[in-house]
């Protein structure tokens, strides 16, 4: 559809001028009453977070998401602006989107007087009224509000001209949402300039006489105060968000599933059973009296755990020419050094890291061998030691190479079935499953197994 390029054209047309807050209210209820997903790509959130965002916005409230670190709070902050109008008219050439039917800056009445119904409208998509800042203790009051433009007086402006004012941030995102990341991270001094725009919804900019009524939505995260030592939100600050609403990790091993699923690059396949390992391991660091759990364990923690395990199979497939590269269980325990730095011990664990992650992944695969397998005769696979044969395996050995040593497996297809692998798995596929149930009957006391220079061996 053609959009109009003039006030005039703008006015002859049905569109009316909302104010950014009205504007996410009415399309908020609107997917509510469709059914739609309202905030696409959250996981977890359904029953506890959502709610609170959708009363906050319905209410007209700025907000500020309390929670540890890799809960999805940006990510969240982010999907709001699919609540927004597509495209809305602007004053073309405008710094801080003024409406045509409401220019508020000097700059625009001037033209609006000017020109009248010839004043010229542009468009902006909602992608373009989004801004973020990451809050930095080096960030400038200039930064978020705005200063004066040393080269707009040097082209012969004089100091008492409100149009030398370069806008910050905060105007620059006029009748959108701007968010904030980690706010308590901002000097207390800064978060003094927020409570004009949260409040009076406007800004002063050093001694100009100037009051912009600004139209935002403004949204910030911050990890709970009572443990971080950077800073905190000022009281009255605090005072002047509408909403508090705490954030958290996944509830349950079926939710972080989703979500590893949902955010993994995976450089070669990983099974689902493999990445139900995965969620449960990090859900067991999560519960350990060994983690620091003020500081949390990201969920970036089993992403990138799931990118790297998958990154191992395709190293082997490179090394050892295997022509199917899928990861198995000897994939996991290479990569655990690696995700040190994601993970904060408590005091006196110092020297047990290694320790502590390789407990956890043997009760995560414990676990889901049981989930998974719970009932099925396996019979076929111990029995294929009781004379007291060896299976090699490891990850340098190629998922052929494994398959070979074992031969002709009695209630393999039914344990395949069990893991979802499909009616028609690869040989990679096969290999992982029966790496995963000789692992699960070594954990489960019913096979012996040693490793030795990173060859693991599985007999009676």
């Amino acid at each position: 559809m053609t959009r109009p390029t003039t006030l005039g054209a703008l006015r002859a047309t049905p569109h009316q001028h909302r104010s950014v807050k009205e504007e996410l209210r009415t399309n908020l209820v609107a997917a509510l009453r469709s059914g739609a997903s309202a905030f696409p790509g959250i996981v977890g959130f359904d029953d506890t977070v959502l709610p609170q965002v959708e009363r906050a916005l319905l209410a007209g409230h700025d907000l500020v998401l309390l929670g540890e670190r890799g809960q999805g709070k940006t990510r969240l902050m982010r999907t709001l602006v699919g609540l927004l109008d597509e495209w809305t008219p602007v004053v073309e050439g405008c710094e801080i989107n003024d409406h045509p039917y409401a220019p508020t800056c000097t700059r625009c009445r001037r033209l609006a007087g000017e020109l009248g119904d010839e004043l010229p409208v542009a468009w902006k998509h909602r992608e373009e009224r989004y801004g973020e800042k990451l809050a930095t203790p080096d960030t400038s009051v200039g930064d978020l509000v705005g200063d004066v433009d040393p080269v707009k007086v040097a082209e012969g402006r004089t100091l008492g001209d409100p149009e030398t004012i370069h806008y910050g941030l905060v105007p620059r995102t006029n009748r959108g949402i701007f968010a904030l990341n980690e706010l308590p991270d901002l000097a207390e001094r800064i978060q003094v300039a927020l409570f004009n725009v949260l409040e009076e919804r406007d800004i002063q900019v050093r001694g100009y006489l100037l009051r912009l009524p600004l139209d935002v939505l403004l949204v910030a995260s911050a990890n709970p105060e009572d443990y971080t030592n950077r800073g905190r939100i000022i009281t009255p600050l605090k005072d002047r968000f509408g909403a508090e609403i705490r954030t958290h990790y996944p509830l349950e091993v079926s939710e972080e599933l989703v979500l590893i699923r949902q955010e993994a690059q995976l450089a070669a396949p990983v099974p689902d059973f493999l990445l139900e390992v995965v969620a449960r391991l990090t859900r067991g660091l999560r519960e350990s009296p060994s983690i620091d759990q003020r500081s949390g364990v990201s969920a970036r923690f089993a992403i990138t755990a799931a990118e790297t395990i998958g990154a191992s199979a395709l190293r082997r497939s490179a090394l050892t020419g295997e022509a199917d590269p899928v990861a198995r269980v000897c994939d996991v325990p290479g990569v655990l050094p690696t995700l040190h730095g994601k993970v904060e011990f408590e005091m006196g664990e110092e020297g047990r890291e290694q320790e502590i992650f390789g407990h956890q992944l043997r009760v995560a695969v414990a676990e889901t061998f049981r989930d998974r397998l719970r009932g099925l005769d396996l019979g076929g696979f111990s029995n294929r030691f009781a004379e007291g044969s060896t299976v090699e395996t490891g990850e340098l050995t190629r998922g052929d190479e494994l398959l070979d040593q074992l031969g002709t497996i009695p209630g393999l297809a039914k344990v395949l079935e069990r893991l979802d692998l499909g009616d028609a798995p690869s040989h990679g596929e096969v290999a992982s499953a029966v790496e995963f149930v000789l692992e699960g009957l070594h954990l489960t006391r019913r096979l012996a197994k040693e490793t030795v220079d990173g060859v693991t061996y599985y007999g009676a």
